[in-house]
């Protein structure tokens, strides 16, 4: 499996709405490390670490989000994997 790392910016009603708590769920469902936390301009960025597959998986996810949430925009890019993460945590 190729490693990678993905950077997200999610942009809608993302935030109050259990979007960083519902995130680190699915991340730790599906295997991926790194963090979820809240922007102060009302977006959520991820930052996750692990095989791509799976975080082709947290990306199509986070285009939806949990069902209270309403996703109007989802950016990314891709990076280098550097094995920073052991775990998937919330940022506050």
């Amino acid at each position: 499996m190729t490693k990678s790392r993905i950077h997200i910016f999610v942009t809608g009603r993302v935030q109050g709405v259990f979007f960083r708590y519902s995130t680190q769920k699915e991340a730790e469902k599906i295997g991926v490390f790194g963090w979820v936390r809240n922007l102060s301009d009302g977006r959520v960025e991820i930052l996750a670490e692990g095989d791509k597959d799976k975080l082709e998986e947290l990306l199509e996810w986070s285009k939806k989000g949990p069902a209270t949430a309403k996703v109007e925009k989802t950016e990314f890019e891709w990076l280098d994997y550097l094995e920073e993460f052991d775990s998937f945590e919330i940022d506050y």
